[in-house]
């Protein structure tokens, strides 16, 4: 999805940084770029690690000038496994990746967003960031930390420059699983209901759309939509039709 985003942004003419851990990746995304790769800047970046975020604010201004805003899209999912057997090592990756990536780089950048004529910070949370998804507790609460983290931020910057959005999508075709270190088909649906789902292409349409309408929040899928409504209707009913939908992955 981050590489849909960024293909979607040079689509409309935006000078663009793309930050990623994989160089290889990267220079995928560049190709892809095609005649548009020249309005393409890529660092090779751990959002793990603070000093290293730190460190992009002054090379990304010395390549650009200025930035107008970020879009926090990486992320990682757990193994499909309940809470008592995920060990710690996985646990830290998890929030390192989703919360305090997302962290650092609000951190790093807002400064100099409050300097700019017009700024905007979007944040993906989930549709786990919500309701609670058996097998990705400690993903969920990740998430659920960006969602309260994005909202208490557009709280703060109310009468600013600087607009917030926070993103909720729903399942969305994407490489993540691989990413996670985890099997690729591990807990995908048949290839008969993965037609069903949202493209990353989409779904990059949906919320580049939300930041260019300032809207305080995106819901991405069919689904997210569906099990929004559903939880803030009867939040018990909500978690347990997910839970059920669940069992039969975590029972193997």
């Amino acid at each position: 999805m981050g590489r849909e985003l960024v293909l979607n942004l040079l689509a409309k003419g935006a000078k663009v940084v793309a930050i990623d851990i994989n160089e290889k990746t990267l220079q995928e995304t560049v190709v892809l770029a095609g005649e548009k790769g020249g309005a393409l800047s890529t660092f090779v970046t751990d959002i793990t690690d603070k000093q290293a975020v730190e460190s992009l604010l002054e090379k990304v201004i010395g390549k650009l000038g200025h930035v107008d805003g970020i879009i926090n899209n990486a992320g990682i999912i757990q193994p499909f496994v309940k809470l008592a057997d995920l060990n710690y090592e996985k646990i830290d990756q998890v929030l390192k990746v989703n919360f305090y990536g997302t962290l650092y780089m609000i951190k790093t950048f807002l400064p100099h967003l409050l300097t700019r004529p017009e700024a905007h910070i979007m944040n993906t949370s989930s549709l786990g960031g919500f309701l609670p998804v058996p097998g990705q507790t400690i993903y969920g609460a990740s998430k659920a930390a960006v969602k309260l983290l994005t909202e208490g931020l557009h709280s703060e910057l109310s009468g600013t420059n600087v607009r917030v959005t926070v993103v909720f999508p729903g399942g969305v075709r994407t490489n993540i699983m691989s990413n996670s270190g985890l099997p690729d088909r591990m807990g995908y649906p048949s290839a008969k209901g993965a037609q069903n789902i949202l493209t990353a292409e989409k779904a990059a349409a949906m919320i580049i759309d939300g930041m260019e309408q300032n809207r305080y929040r995106v819901i991405a899928g069919k689904d997210a939509r569906i099990m929004d409504y559903l939880y803030r209707l009867n939040p018990a009913y909500a978690a347990g039709l997910i839970a059920k939908k669940m069992s039969g992955l975590l029972s193997k």
